[in-house]
């Protein structure tokens, strides 16, 4: 276990830090990109490194990158995209703040692989690849607080699917961009986005991600205070979503959405706009949870204490409070410390 200064220390470490007096060591920087949830170049104030090109006028260099992206099969594809699973899974159970680095490596071998490709079937399927990363880096930095990084990344990941031809991948990277502009205090303009991704979606999109998109919709009714608007958005959710227990979308593996799913963010929509209902979806969603979702268990706990604070029923409000505190903690998560925080101060 590495060795830490006192708390004294520490406390002079962190002015010097701030104020460029003292350069983070590797040990330091190891301990805080993960309780922080940035990458190193972020951490340390790095730009980022653009090598001289090997001859003068770098036709060279150029030629060897366009070479070595054209080398980049359906295999070599199909091998990234299962790196993004990877880090999927791990994200869902552990929490995105200690991939932050990974995520970042990730994405830029997917955007080099991207820059030089040459030829439109050669470059689609790296965009599409690069267009489901960019959504999940996007939401592993709006997890743990890093906004602008969110920002950006679905700015990235909305011009990759444009550029694959993937009107999926693209209403999915808008929709969930939504949330940005929530969390910023700009809930009106979220939906106006979501019912954009909705249209641009079309008749293009699976059944699964056309009753995810109407799901978002509700959410973001409810969070505007449009009662009825959210309840016919959830209905045509319902209406979509296939029968059956399978979670995951065959045409976008991105899209986690069964009917206990459904149910959990029917729940938190409906406590959002005080219905008395949302007490038994919440708890019929927590029954049935995946326990391998353990950042989407925290959010039910919050949506929970919500609930009961609704109906002023502060005992239980307060045991859910604490089980989502415990979850967030495991899972690091910056944007459900917030909602706690939020929940807590009306306690």
């Amino acid at each position: 276990m590495a060795v830490v200064a006192s708390t004294a220390s520490l406390h002079v470490y962190i002015s010097e830090w701030e104020n460029g007096k003292r350069t983070i060591s590797a040990r330091y920087a190891a301990i805080l990109r993960p309780v922080l949830g940035v990458t190193s170049s972020e951490l340390l104030g790095n730009p980022a490194s653009s090598a001289l090109p090997a001859s003068a006028d770098g036709y060279e260099d150029l030629v060897s990158r366009i070479e070595s992206a054209r080398s980049i099969g359906v295999d070599v594809v199909n091998s990234l995209m299962d790196q993004t699973e990877l880090l999927r899974t791990f994200d869902r159970q552990r929490g995105a703040a200690s991939l932050v680095d990974q995520m970042a490596g990730h994405l830029a071998t997917l955007e080099e692989a991207l820059t030089f490709a040459v030829l439109p079937d050669a470059r689609q399927p790296v965009a599409r690849a690069l267009a489901g990363a960019a959504t999940l880096a996007a939401w592993q930095a709006l997890d743990v607080g890093a906004v602008e990084r969110a920002w950006r990344h679905y700015e990235l990941a909305k011009r990759a699917a444009q550029e694959a031809d993937e009107p999926m991948y693209l209403a999915h990277a808008m929709a969930e961009q939504a949330y940005v502009l929530c969390d910023a205090g700009r809930p009106t303009m979220g939906l106006e986005l979501v019912r954009d991704a909705i249209r641009v979606g079309g008749g293009r999109t699976s059944p699964r991600l056309g009753a995810w998109l109407h799901a978002a919709e509700a959410e973001l009714c409810a969070i505007n205070g449009a009662s009825e608007d959210c309840q016919r958005a959830l209905e045509k959710a319902v209406a979509l979503l296939p029968a059956g227990g399978e979670v995951r979308d065959p045409d976008m593996l991105s899209i986690f959405l069964n009917s206990g799913h459904l149910e959990r963010w029917q729940g938190h929509s409906l406590a959002l706009i005080g219905n008395e209902d949302a007490v038994n979806s919440l708890y019929a969603a927590l029954h049935s949870a995946d326990p391998t979702f353990v950042r989407a268990k925290s959010g039910l706990h919050i949506d929970l204490a919500q609930a009961h604070l609704a109906r002023e029923e502060f005992g239980q409000a307060n045991e859910h409070v604490q089980q989502a505190r415990l979850l967030a903690g495991r899972t690091g998560s910056v944007r459900h410390r917030r909602r706690i925080d939020i929940l807590t101060a009306r306690m």
